[in-house]
């Protein structure tokens, strides 16, 4: 038999109590918008789960309550049905955790209900903690979406890129000598800033393309591209000439990162890796040292992304290269962002762009 909540007391003086801190949390809105509402969201998650678990409201508790606050808050979207199963499975998702990583959020108010949470959590918008706990399996992974948001001010569409393109994953996971051949603080940092595998999944390509084919498709792309490469990066051109003693070499793709404070000279390779790759790098490297590098500029990286590598023979070839170099392969194929979508050209007009350009 369905328990009627309207009849109880104790239902109702909660209830009475809910509304008092929507007004108070309203009030407060226009300093701390987003710090109030999420501190708010976190107390109501703790309650509903208290309530149900104590109480014999069982799962009708949800249905009331959202018609309930939607009667009184018309104007506030927060009370629908959906939110407040998110955020009952936000609270959830963090408070039932041995991880604790303790940051200060401004004046963020003590509060009961916050003694194992990441107050990292309550720095970024509503619509962002919900992406990050429906899409990630666990506290650790979710806490770097957080704090990444918070580093880089993503915006919902490029965390939803980042979350489905599986970073976490991804990041500072390529083979390289970066230990060996830079300090220690540009390394670690050279170390995060790459990935493995790159996802090329805004590009349509044929079955059939060279390195020219990709690059060209990169740099058509180069906003995306951007994108998947990380923060940081700063493009400065393809196929860049460099004259060594009576010979012209030139340079795939040339960027500049401007939180490693060097130039990053990147060899593309539809092939799997082969170890003459890493050599013919290591001369690029010394060359763009040599002609390009100012006093101020850290020494430059090369990052080679091929089709696939072994691991073993990467490992190998690096061993006795004096230059900064990272190894990592690349994917074409990859669930796409819906934002991304409806921009891209299709097959026939990648191929007719390409065979335009080969006709220059």
């Amino acid at each position: 038999m369905k328990h009627n909540l309207l009849s109880d007391k104790e239902y109702k003086a909660w209830l009475t109590e809910i509304k008092l801190k929507v007004r108070h949390t309203q009030l407060k809105a226009a300093v701390k918008v987003n710090s109030e509402m999420l501190l708010f969201y976190w107390e109501l998650g703790a309650d509903i789960v208290t309530k149900q678990a104590k109480a014999k409201w069982g799962d009708g508790l949800i249905d009331q309550l959202s018609k309930d606050l939607s009667a009184e808050f018309p104007d506030m979207k927060g009370f629908s049905r959906t939110n407040l199963m998110y955020v009952k499975k936000w609270y959830l998702f963090y408070s039932q955790t041995d991880v604790i990583v303790p940051q200060a959020v401004g004046q963020l108010p003590e509060s009961k209900f916050i003694p194992q949470a990441d107050k990292s959590i309550f720095q970024i918008p509503w619509g962002h903690n919900r992406e990050i706990v429906t899409n990630c399996e666990n506290v650790k992974e979710a806490l770097f979406y957080v704090q990444h948001t918070i580093k880089y001010n993503w915006s919902r569409n490029v965390l939803v890129h980042q979350i489905e393109s599986g970073l976490y994953k991804r990041e500072g996971k390529s083979v390289n000598n970066f230990a060996l051949t830079l300090p220690k603080l540009q390394s670690d940092l050279a170390e995060q800033t790459l990935k493995d595998p790159y996802i090329f999944d805004f590009l349509s390509m044929t079955n059939k393309y060279d390195e020219r084919d990709l690059e060209n498709a990169l740099v058509t792309h180069v906003t995306q591209f951007l994108l998947e490469l990380g923060t940081g990066f700063a493009y400065i051109g393809r196929q860049v000439p460099l004259r060594v003693g009576k010979t012209d070499f030139f340079i795939d793709l040339l960027f500049y990162h401007i939180r490693l404070h060097c130039y990053v000279v990147i060899e593309l390779k539809t092939t799997a890796f082969q170890p003459e790759f890493s050599g013919k790098l290591n001369f690029y490297l010394k060359a763009v040292d040599m002609q390009m590098r100012s006093e101020t500029d850290k020494p430059t990286v090369g990052i080679i992304i091929c089709k696939k590598k072994d691991k073993v023979v990467a490992e190998y070839s690096l061993s006795d290269i004096q230059k900064p170099i990272g190894i990592s392969a690349y994917k074409l194929t990859h669930s796409l962002p819906k934002k991304f979508k409806p921009s891209l050209p299709s097959t026939e007009q990648i191929e007719n762009e390409l065979s335009d350009r080969g006709k220059k």
